[in-house]
């Protein structure tokens, strides 16, 4: 029996999870490093946007009207979720020098994990911010896994020629890849992830590539970046694109209800290097959403590694997995939202893919 599918895209924005007053805490940081050009920290020299949001509070009341902007947006996504109800989620999720580091980096790697407890709020906590929610600081919630439905795909994407790495357990004393994580916590956002219902299976991507051990998968001062021994590329789009068709192919006779989710921001600019990681690349974001809202698949199958690395978009890989998959599966774009930003460190896009009898 065929397995029907829903598509979607959203963000798993680490700032959101903290309180109005730390979300533009990534800026405030940047605005420190000695070796950005004074003129250029300066606000009578930033975008119009960017200074509009600055503002005279250092953007405390413009972070509660982009929470309100992407929760929105979360919730779309979320009705959408329980409309169509999957067995489960397969999710794409980059790893942030979290599950992988020296010992191994892989390009891709389905976890095939079992039910697995999670604290939310470590990356968050170590930023110095509280919870958005007001919840301790330890909380856990249930990240329900499926490890058998997740070797199945392991098996049947190496069956199609793809090889993929697989992990039954994940790194100790170090914190579950919280592009995952939030992928819970912001689908369920009014319980703060504890409530959610659907298994997940995740398949991180090597999105950052030459900066994942190099940067430790974040933030660098300019300082740290003149002389750094840059790593290996990650995957490139296209492979990507092919991995999103490949586990679509893998699970198309399973004869369940799929829910595939790409996790992620657009540009970021504490990657976006030329642009001194004060703001992200908008232009090239909207490049792009202008192509995936047209449908112009191609605009997205030409981007090289370069240009996601040169823009700051190294985690859109992750929606190049999605786009490969709905082209694999004929879904078409059906809703869909684009949150610009120059303040709040990276734009955030959100996306609805369903067959046309599904609507």
């Amino acid at each position: 029996m065929m397995a029907e599918f829903l598509g979607l895209g959203l963000t798993h924005y680490p700032l959101l999870a903290g309180t109005d007053d730390h979300m533009a805490g990534l800026l405030r940081w940047t605005l420190t490093d000695p070796d950005i050009p004074a003129e250029l920290k300066d606000p009578a020299s930033w975008p119009e946007l960017m200074r509009r949001e600055w503002s005279d509070d250092g953007g405390t009341a413009a972070a509660g009207r982009h929470r309100a902007e992407l929760r929105d947006s979360l919730a779309r996504c979320r009705k959408a979720l329980d409309e169509f109800q999957p067995d489960y989620l397969v999710v794409w999720g980059d790893d942030q020098y979290e599950n992988f580091r020296e010992e191994v980096v892989p390009p891709f790697c389905i976890l095939a994990y079992d039910d697995l407890e999670v604290e939310p709020f470590e990356l968050m906590n170590s930023r110095g911010s509280k919870n958005a929610w007001g919840r301790p600081d330890d909380m856990k919630f249930t990240l329900k896994g499926d490890a058998r439905v997740a070797r199945d795909l392991a098996e049947a994407l190496i069956n199609d020629s793809f090889d993929i790495a697989y992990s039954y357990q994940k790194r100790m004393n170090a914190p579950f890849p919280h592009a995952i994580a939030n992928t819970q916590l912001f689908l369920d956002y009014e319980n703060a992830g504890t409530e959610f219902p659907y298994p997940i299976v995740p398949i991180t991507v090597n999105c950052y590539g030459q900066h994942a051990i190099a940067r430790q998968g974040g933030l660098a001062r300019f300082a740290d970046i003149k002389d750094e021994s840059l790593d290996p590329v990650g995957p490139s789009p296209k492979r990507c694109f092919e991995l999103g068709a490949a586990v679509a192919r893998s699970l198309n006779g399973s004869g369940k209800k799929i829910a595939l989710v790409a996790s992620s921001s657009w540009s970021h600019a504490f990657l976006v290097d030329r642009l001194w990681h004060l703001y992200p690349d908008t232009a090239a974001d909207e490049r792009l959403y202008d192509a995936l809202v047209s449908g112009d698949v191609e605009t997205w199958k030409a981007v090289t590694s370069a240009e996601v690395v040169d823009s700051g978009q190294h985690e859109m890989l992750n929606w190049f997995c999605l786009l490969g998959a709905m082209t694999e599966l004929g879904m078409p774009l059906t809703w869909s939202s684009f949150v610009k930003t120059d303040v709040f460190n990276s734009n955030k896009c959100f996306a609805v893919f369903e067959k046309e009898e599904q609507k």
